[in-house]
């Protein structure tokens, strides 16, 4: 039976006949740039007055001239492939060829005694035919260029910032009817750029000349477009833009657009971690995903902001089998929904499993066997913990030691820990502090390398002080901020993520990795401009701090040393090892106060002070 498709055979006929009617065209160019090369060459050599013969003679050797140039074109073609019409790269092999063709010809031509052009032909004759050619593909790619452009309908916009994102964002948009802008000019504060011409766009001046830019092209658009500015650049442009009655979009860093080519579809609506005053770190951390490619990898905590997250990017890197562990089946199904584009919960990378519960898992890493764990699962809300310190006991604690101990076969271990842990004061940083090293115990018992990553807040994670005051502004509440001067560390999920994938690579047992975070944020900094993006700005209102919290938080103990010796952007810190046996006294079920007493007591690092570079200079290199 016939199962051709005749759709499918009628479009492949069209798409061959297009390849052939361009060939033709071009091979027909080509023909006739010689030809007319060849007669003017003629005409010029003999001072504008060529007879018929001389004529004939010319044009005769022009068409072996094409027939030679054709020749070595299609050998081109065969070892090298072609260029698109009209490119850069084609104009040089264009060249090429025509350089060596009029060679042929006068290799030809000189040894003659009666030659039937001029020795001076070929080399004036293909210098006009390279002309012609060329104009002739020029014209070819404005005329495709014009019939590819955005629609009268897209908007006018202008491209704030001058680099190589923007200018394949140009590119792209120009070339992309169904993009939805229409590039008609450029804004950049560089003295030395003004005037300059980027796929026929100008620049129009810098944000001083952005309103008259503006109301000059009739763009309905900015799109910020500079890779690494700082907040206090973006906040100003996109002021000015607002004043001048348009819209204000970004193209995210190149940093965010690694994994996917510059798109219309990348340009977006500006978000408040733009202007959070601080750069991303993660684009200077390298990930060497080979490290994962192929191991069996257990995420605990999966259905999380960060274990979710981490997920997806491990999902990325081939691992042998990934292996998604948490409590809550709704988050499991949101996960595998955001991994697969379907939920059917019925696949064995969902593991259904409390880490309260240590005979679950034990069974469950020996059964798996994983190579590697992140574990991420813990409680981290401060205000709750600090009520409730035997859930986090509970929980992060004996949770953290349920997972340890039944990792003993397990070549590495990442403890996802917390800025809290530096100097804690809170139930929380007490808890992820005796996280921190008990994972040091146990690699100092299993020798294998278990580490800890110390995170600062996480953005858009839920329970974020940003998910907080977005929700309030949306219900029109006043904004709650602590305390005036409350700083804060903030890192992207990206940068989270990136840290916790650069950790089992670079990460020595025993160790707490810390990511250089730039400058702690204000949050009533953060409230101000996240008020000054709402219709309606809402009040802000301070609360006060509460029980556990800092002023400012520390990345760093009192007796911590801040060494950088694989990395510049990843501290390592030496943490003292704790056995679970000095947690006998941690009763999650006696008295709050005590409880909170019991627990920083376990974090009294004075017993156990290392000598960090000591201890830092005899570590092995890492794997």
């Amino acid at each position: 039976m016939d199962h051709t498709d005749p759709l499918n055979d009628s479009i492949k006929r069209r798409d061959w006949v297009t390849r052939r009617a361009k060939t033709l065209s071009l091979l027909t160019l080509d023909t006739a740039s010689w030809c007319a090369g060849f007669l003017v060459a003629s005409w010029a050599r003999y001072e504008f007055g060529i007879t018929p013969r001389q004529c004939a003679a010319a044009i005769g050797a022009a068409g072996v001239c094409a027939v030679v140039h054709a020749a070595l074109e299609q050998v081109r073609f065969t070892a090298r492939g072609r260029h698109p019409v009209g490119s850069v790269g084609e104009a040089r092999d264009l060249g090429g060829i025509v350089l060596m063709t009029a060679v042929v010809a006068l290799a030809a031509l000189l040894p003659m005694t009666d030659r039937p052009v001029p020795a001076s032909v070929p080399v004036l004759g293909a210098a006009v035919a390279l002309l012609a050619m060329g104009g002739g593909r020029v014209f070819y790619r404005w005329r495709r260029d014009r019939d590819t452009r955005p629609a009268r309908s897209a908007d006018r916009t202008l491209i704030y910032g001058v680099d190589a994102a923007s200018e394949r964002l140009i590119r792209v948009l120009l070339g992309d009817p169904a993009s939805g802008y229409l590039p008609v000019g450029l804004l950049d504060d560089d003295p030395d750029r003004q005037g300059l011409r980027v796929a026929g766009l100008r620049v129009l001046g810098g944000r001083n000349e952005l309103t008259q830019a503006v109301r000059r092209t009739r763009a309905s658009t900015v799109i910020f477009s500079i890779n690494g500015s700082d907040a206090a650049l973006m906040r100003d442009v996109r002021s000015r833009t607002l004043q001048s009655g348009a819209a204000f979009k970004v193209l995210p860093p190149v940093r965010e657009l690694l994994d996917r080519p510059v798109t219309a579809d990348a340009v977006r609506d500006l978000q408040l971690t733009d202007l959070l005053g601080r750069a991303q770190r993660v684009a200077e951390l390298t990930v060497e995903r080979s490290g994962l490619a192929g191991r069996r990898v257990l995420v605990t905590g999966a259905g999380g902001s960060i274990g979710s997250e981490l997920c997806r990017q491990i999902a990325r890197c081939d691992p042998g089998e990934l292996m998604m562990l948490d409590r809550d089946e709704s988050a499991l199904h949101a996960l595998q929904m955001s991994l697969h584009g379907r939920a059917l919960l019925d696949g064995p990378e969902l593991i259904l499993a409390d880490i309260r519960d240590a005979d679950a898992i034990t069974r469950i890493i020996a059964e798996r066997q994983p190579d590697i764990v992140f574990h991420a699962a813990a409680l981290k809300h401060l205000t709750l913990l600090q009520r409730h310190p035997g859930e986090a006991i509970k929980t992060n604690v004996q949770g953290t030691v349920n997972v340890l101990e039944a990792c003993r076969d397990v070549a590495e271990f990442v403890n996802i820990s917390t800025d809290k842990a530096a100097n804690p004061i809170s139930v929380l940083g007490y808890s992820k502090r005796i996280t921190e090293r008990l994972t040091a115990h146990y690699a100092d018992r299993y020798g294998g390398a278990f580490l800890s990553v110390r995170f600062g807040n996480v953005l858009s994670s839920r329970g974020s002080v940003l998910t907080a005051f977005q929700a309030q502004v949306r219900a029109g509440l006043p904004i709650t901020v602590t305390h005036p001067d409350v700083t804060r560390y903030f890192m992207t999920l990206q940068e989270a993520v990136h840290l916790v994938l650069q950790a089992a690579v670079v990460g020595r047992g025993g160790e707490a990795l810390v990511l250089d975070m730039g400058e702690p944020v204000r949050i009533a900094e953060v409230a101000q401009r996240l008020a000054a993006e709402a219709p309606k700005p809402p009040e802000i209102v301070f609360t006060g701090l509460r029980p556990g919290e800092k002023l400012h938080e520390d990345l760093f103990g009192v007796d911590e040393i801040d060494s950088r010796p694989l990395h510049p952007l990843i501290s390592h810190v030496r943490v003292p090892p704790l056995a679970p046996a000095e947690l006998a006294g941690l009763d999650p079920y006696g008295e709050p106060e005590e409880l909170v007493k019991r627990l920083a007591a376990c974090c009294d690092r004075s017993r156990a002070r290392l000598d960090d570079a000591a201890r830092l200079s005899a570590l092995p290199a890492p794997r």
